[in-house]
């Protein structure tokens, strides 16, 4: 059957293929995504799953689902002009993306499922630098940290711990990465801003208090201080991490292995070992 081999958690800003080109290969965002990077290598996936949140570009306010499943043999991304990005057909897993979203259902959880679609950077920036070539097949999950209602904190855990045993049923011998994906505290366009820039980050002791409990493995403390109104106080994209909160579901390890901060931006890097 298949086998979840880790869990990454990483941010998605737009902007990075650009700031890293201009840093160089020391650079902070770099030396940040060279890391996991080097983690995942050591995992050696077959297949990624990637949670994520989408930006109005799969989807819009007249339909936005809170979970979805991207099913199709490939998908095209970015469409939303990311610098040194060019747009381009990246492959998937459609079987395999069609089994996890029968079992989502058979488990409680009506995901829609999401064809012939497009994505955006959310998804893009991450590959971007985690695997450069694309290399092996990408299955996005969407899930609503934007718009409220969102689900709850415990929610997305229960997802996470449903898409896992939707991964386990599947009969393949195959090795499976999970991503969750966005920032903890993080405000877009929005009132919370830095004075001359388009972000700020309203609550970087919020951004702290999460990877303090992700670090010691206190979930059930996660899950009950990250209420929908705590995440959105700490920016408009601050409900990002119920895509990490997945992920570590989906890995049945409440505690990572490491987690690296990025405080200017709000931003976290983390790994999480799989559990047998």
């Amino acid at each position: 059957m298949a086998r979840i081999v880790g869990g990454i958690g990483v941010p998605h800003t737009p902007y990075f293929p650009r700031f890293a080109a201009q840093e160089g290969s020391n650079g902070e965002i770099n030396t940040f995504f060279g890391k996991v990077r080097a983690d995942l290598e050591a995992h050696r996936p077959d297949v990624i799953l990637m949670i994520d949140t989408d930006h109005f570009n799969t989807f819009y306010f007249d339909t936005y689902p809170t979970f979805a499943v991207g099913v199709d043999h490939g998908f095209y991304g970015p469409v939303d002009d990311v610098a040194l990005m060019p747009p381009r057909v990246i492959r998937s897993h459609k079987t395999l993306a069609l089994h996890l979203h029968r079992e989502l259902i058979a488990r409680d959880f009506d995901s829609a499922l999401v064809t012939n679609f497009k994505v955006g950077h959310s998804v893009c920036v991450p590959f971007h630098f985690l695997t450069p070539g694309f290399e092996q097949p990408i299955i996005p999950i969407f899930l609503n940290g934007h718009l409220p209602p969102m689900p709850s904190a415990r929610r997305a855990y229960a997802f996470g711990k449903a898409l896992r045993l939707a991964i386990l049923s599947w009969p393949e011998d195959i090795r499976v990465e999970v991503i969750g994906t966005g920032s903890f505290s993080l405000d877009v366009a929005g009132p919370k801003m830095f004075p001359g820039e388009n972000y700020g980050v309203p609550d970087l002791p919020w951004a702290k208090r999460v990877i303090e409990l992700m670090l010691t493995g206190d979930i059930e403390t996660l899950l009950d201080e990250a209420s929908e109104e705590r995440m959105l106080a700490a920016g408009n994209v601050g409900g990002e991490l119920l895509n990490w909160i997945a992920m570590i579901g989906a890995v049945a390890n409440d505690r990572a292995s490491w987690i690296d901060i990025q405080e200017i931006r709000g931003h976290a890097f983390g790994v999480w070992e799989a559990e047998e």
